[in-house]
């Protein structure tokens, strides 16, 4: 027989002489109820029956049964949990005749017999009072163990007295009391169990699942959870940071180490009613001193700001953790402050490039020994987003080295892609450096950006200037120039060069009237970013990056708060942001001097213009004697000329010729108009002569 088989035998035998000690004790107290006054030093007393002497010596065993079983180690289920609960005597008395009636059908009837009613088959506080010795008022009090505990179901209907309304064990108690340890089924549907570390463990090749970094906070958890409070309080644990894979890993990793199971609870499961969140965290306490459970409350995606103006400090989250108590980890994307007792707040990270490097190193077993590192310096990716991506990919021992690199970076910005397609497009890019047209500087720069980007491993890491440098890891530019003149294009180049997703950031969805959603949008853009899979694209920058202006009114000052964290945001986001401009002198100087590169892209020189003609048209279009020379007089930039050239493309079409110069001259003409601008016909004047 097993340790437990042994404890179950023992517990029930002690429950049995309990349920025994009981009845005989009911049996005993048969007749009518007798009231004494309060000053005698009992409320109630039962007149004598003649059957008392009889049943002193059967009670009396009965105890010394109850006292002999309770000898085994662990004690028996009752015992404990009085000892955690802080049950008195009497208490615990209740308690036991209140799982009397559900283990016992005889107690019941006896119930009705000793109440004189055969309608009261049911346990009562005044029955309680006369039936155990030294009964205590204070037993019926909210804040005393029964009822702050939830230990007993009392249906107190109308104007009934609270002595008299029938008593009722809480279901989950009488289970734990028969050696039915599990967690209350009024919390199953709002808990998540989860174990993320095994996820993990095969990524990073350690024993916990964690890298360094992490075990270092996972390890501070410990050491504060593990120190005495003065109050008697476990703290709570802020974690802090926009990756909530990472803390939930950090959690369960302490969890193990303190021999805890983890739930996790989202703050949106959190009941709005003042009422309804009191009893959950009462039964959450209750629950987490008869298990070894620990509690992630998920907050990740609650806006604290919104949450003090919806409940103020009595918001559920708020509300919840002031009355309970336990071991709370609290993750959070910002510091939540006036949270009472708290232990420690740690900002959590992904794995450090090295850590990643590692990790890609590991999952890959060898294979393209270059590419962990490009994969790090590029994506920041927690190790079970390693490790799914090489499941996604389904690498095997046949897979042709040269085709790893290509699935593993698709996969890479496969996983990066979807978090930024709510509040940004797409851009499906297409340009290469052989299709933009600028002139030798300016195309030198946009070389060193594609340059600067690929090679941020080495030099962060390898070269440690990382250990240098706080902020202005990540690379901005601003490419400056009219509409036209190929500051979208040079950001496809730079797309198409590195293989990384370009997003055009889409203001209407960014920029809120309402106060603070501007922040919270951009927020989430810079957040999806950073994992590296993307470039970001702010057209028309100098909407959301203009000047900061004069405090008039709140509407002023609100907008210097937005362009404030837009300019902090910007110079700790650690990717390729790219901002395009038709109005330079509007951009704040605070901003401009955070810009790594700015990129004038001019209006195009006649030899340029001749440059963009030669290659706006595809090599499958059937052309017939351009004159790009004769085409270059017209004063177009590079977006005007390709407009020009589609629509001469389409009325080939329709004519069933060849692109020609009357048709591109026709298109011409259109585009001029469109842009409000007079047609001067000397410069159309192309006679068929001159065609080439």
């Amino acid at each position: 027989m097993t340790d437990l088989e042994t404890w179950q035998t023992g517990n029930d035998e002690y429950l049995a002489a309990g349920v025994n000690w009981v009845r005989l004790r009911l049996e005993r107290q048969r007749g009518p109820l007798e009231t004494r006054s309060a000053s005698d030093g009992k409320w109630f007393r039962w007149k004598p029956s003649g059957l008392e002497e009889s049943h002193d010596k059967d009670v009396n065993q009965a105890a010394a049964r109850m006292a002999a079983a309770a000898e085994i180690d662990p004690p028996p289920a009752l015992l404990i949990l009085s000892q955690r609960l802080g049950l008195t005597q009497f208490e615990r008395e209740i308690l036991l005749l209140c799982a009397a009636v559900e283990l016992d059908t005889r107690i019941a009837g006896l119930c009705a017999q000793a109440q004189g009613d055969p309608n009261r088959p049911h346990p009562t506080f005044a029955l309680a009072m006369a039936l155990f010795d030294d009964p205590a008022w204070e037993a019926l009090s909210p804040e005393q163990a029964l009822r702050r505990w939830r230990l007993l179901e009392i249906n107190q209907p109308g104007a009934q007295p609270l002595t008299t309304s029938p008593l009722r064990a809480d279901e989950r108690i009488v289970n734990y009391l028969k050696g039915l340890n599990y967690l209350d089924d009024r919390l199953t549907p709002l808990l998540i169990p989860f174990d993320v570390a095994s996820d993990s463990e095969a990524a990073s090749g350690r024993p916990h699942g964690l890298p360094p970094s992490q075990e270092a906070v996972a390890a501070s958890i410990v050491r504060s959870l593990q120190q005495p409070s003065e109050r008697g309080k476990l703290p709570i644990i802020q974690l802090v940071g926009p990756d909530a894979v990472s803390k939930q890993l950090i959690a369960t990793r302490t969890a193990a180490s303190l021999g805890l199971t983890l739930f996790r609870l989202p703050a949106e499961s959190l009941p709005a009613q003042i009422g309804e969140v009191e009893t959950l965290a009462r039964l959450w306490e209750r629950e987490s001193t008869l298990l070894p459970i620990t509690l992630y409350l998920d907050a990740q995606e609650v806006d604290e700001r919104l949450e003090i103006e919806k409940g103020g400090e009595a918001s559920p989250v708020r509300r919840f953790l002031s009355r309970s108590q336990g071991i709370f980890i609290l993750a959070t994307r910002e510091v939540w402050l006036g949270l009472g007792l708290t232990g420690a707040i740690l900002d959590v990270s992904k794995p450090t490039p090295a850590e990643q490097r590692l990790a890609w190193a590991g999952v890959l077993e060898g294979q393209a020994a270059d590419l962990p590192a490009r994969l790090a310096g590029q994506f920041n990716l927690n190790l079970p987003s390693i490790q799914q991506v090489v499941q996604d990919i389904a690498v095997t021992d046949s897979l042709e080295e040269t085709d790893l690199p290509e699935q593993v970076w698709n996969a890479c910005l496969l996983r990066t892609r979807p978090r930024l397609d709510v509040l940004a497009q797409r851009i499906e890019v297409k340009a290469s450096w052989e299709d933009i047209v600028l002139p030798g500087n300016e195309l030198e720069l946009l070389r060193q950006i594609a340059d600067q980007v690929e090679q941020r491993s080495k030099v962060y890491d390898e070269w440690g200037f990382r250990q240098k440098m706080n902020r202005g890891l990540g690379i901005s530019a601003l490419f400056a120039g009219e509409s036209g003149t190929g500051k979208t294009m040079a950001a496809e180049v730079i797309a198409n060069e590195l293989r990384l997703n370009l997003y055009r950031i889409d203001l209407s969805a960014v920029v809120s009237k309402y106060i603070g959603e501007t922040e919270k949008n951009l927020r989430r853009l810079f957040d999806a970013a950073e994992d590296g899979g993307a470039i970001l694209f702010f057209d028309e920058a100098d909407a959301l990056f203009g000047k900061r202006s004069e405090v008039k009114d709140s509407h002023d000052r609100y907008a210097n708060i937005e362009i404030n964290y837009l300019l902090q945001r910007m110079e700790a986001y650690r990717g390729l942001a790219v901002l395009a401009t038709n109005m330079k002198s509007a951009l704040d100087h605070a901003f401009l001097r955070r810009l790594r590169f700015i990129v004038n892209f001019p209006f195009p020189s006649r030899e340029d213009r001749i440059s963009i003609w030669q290659r706006v048209f595809p090599l499958q279009t059937p052309i017939n004697g351009l004159d790009y020379d004769f085409l270059a007089r017209l004063n177009l930039t590079g977006g005007n000329i390709h407009n020009i050239a589609l629509s001469a493309a389409f009325l080939a079409a329709k004519a069933g010729e060849r692109v020609n110069m009357p048709l591109v001259l026709e298109a011409a003409r259109f585009e001029f108009r469109k842009m409000g601008q007079p047609v001067n016909e000397n410069l159309f004047q192309f006679e068929k002569g001159q065609e080439k």
